[in-house]
């Protein structure tokens, strides 16, 4: 007889049922946690009082400022352009025959760049006095004759007009012989020269460019609210792109604007009896026109007001906060200067963010936080 099989028997591990309880546990804790906020409410917390009870004013650091005097400058930047620069043109036709100088050679007034050949003009020269000559005698021929009843008046007046007709060749010969020097106009510098021995140029034709700069002069734009703070014989400090700064005076003052621009050109000439600036660079124009009292303040400290103005909030004796609309007359690294603040004045340079106009601070000198801040680093 088969023997009878028993049933398989599992008995739960009491390890396993200690872990589910603790889950559930940590479960209902972590529930229970985040819903604190909303059955437990937090205390709201309590803005600063004073010893009566009342709202404590916002602590603020404040800085004495007193006005100084501070000169104003119009700047612009502009650009070095040469006293003279022309063309040069050749004043006779003919072959080079000699050429003097070459470009970049600084010339004086008068001297002679090149010379064309003289053997055509010699040869005018030549037929034109014979002409003259002839004329003359014809003339004196029909004067005598007239003298003595044979010639008429007509014939003395055509010889007359033939007498002074070739008297403008001569004269006309005589200036080109004298146009063969090509010269320079003025003292200055040949920035392009383009002639070869031998060459054939006509009259008119131009053969070069001459540029004087020295001294030179720079030209800036005005807009027309600052033209009438400039004026002719001005000072003014040129920095030129080189790293060279010069003294200068103004010039020229332009009195019609610019269509396109509404600027004045103004002109400031520069010394320059070295050449050692070159024309053509750029330039930054800095003229005085004034002098007015200002306070410096930090750019931080300039904030806006409602309706959009620029200024600077103060405190005042009774520890209020007041704004000040300002005008900014002149920029520094570190920092600006400006006008519309009172003669004596309390800047605010911390918190003025956290507070409006009319509102009642505790103002705190700068030099007491620091007088703080060092004794804790301490």
């Amino acid at each position: 007889m088969a023997e009878q099989r028993k049933p398989l028997d599992f008995n739960d591990d009491r390890g396993a049922s200690r872990s589910t309880w603790i889950a559930a546990g940590l479960v209902v804790v972590i529930v229970g946690w985040m819903g604190s906020g909303f059955v437990l409410p937090s205390e709201t917390p309590q803005p600063a009082t004073d010893d009566d009870g009342g709202i404590a004013p916002v602590a603020v650091t404040v800085t004495q400022s007193t006005p100084e005097p501070v000169t104003l400058w119009f700047q612009a930047e502009g650009q070095a352009l040469p006293d003279r620069d022309t063309s040069i043109r050749a004043e006779a036709s003919g072959d080079i025959a000699e050429v003097m100088h070459r470009k970049g050679d600084d010339v004086s007034e008068g001297a002679t760049i090149a010379r064309l050949s003289a053997e055509s003009a010699e040869a005018d020269l030549t037929r034109a006095r014979e002409e003259r000559a002839r004329a003359q005698r014809e003339f004196d021929n029909a004067s005598a004759l007239l003298e003595r009843g044979v010639a008429t008046a007509d014939r003395v007046s055509q010889a007359r007009a033939t007498l002074a007709a070739a008297n403008a060749s001569v004269a006309q010969a005589e200036q080109t012989l004298d146009n063969l020097d090509i010269s320079a106009p003025f003292a200055g510098r040949l920035e392009t020269l383009s002639l070869d021995v031998g060459e054939y140029v006509q009259a008119g034709t131009e053969v070069g460019r001459i540029v004087d700069n020295r001294p030179l002069t720079v030209s800036i734009q005005v807009p027309q609210q600052s033209l009438r703070r400039l004026d002719n014989g001005q000072p003014a400090t040129v920095s030129f792109i080189t790293g060279e700064e010069r003294e200068g005076t103004v010039s020229f003052v332009g009195t019609s604007a610019s269509s396109e621009t509404r600027t004045f050109l103004t002109e400031v000439e520069v010394p320059n009896a070295d050449g050692a600036i070159p024309a053509g660079i750029s330039a930054e124009v800095r003229i005085p026109t004034g002098e007015t009292q200002a306070h410096f303040v930090q750019p931080s400290t300039v904030s806006l007001d409602p309706e959009g103005r620029l200024g600077v909030k103060t405190v005042d004796a009774d520890n209020r906060v007041v704004f000040h609309p300002i005008e900014i007359v002149r920029a520094e690294i570190g920092g600006i200067y400006v006008t519309g603040l009172p003669e004596e004045a309390r800047v605010i340079t911390v918190g003025q963010g956290f507070v409006n106009e009319g509102e009642v601070v505790a103002p705190r000198p700068a030099s007491d936080d620091r007088a703080e801040q060092t004794a804790q680093g301490g």
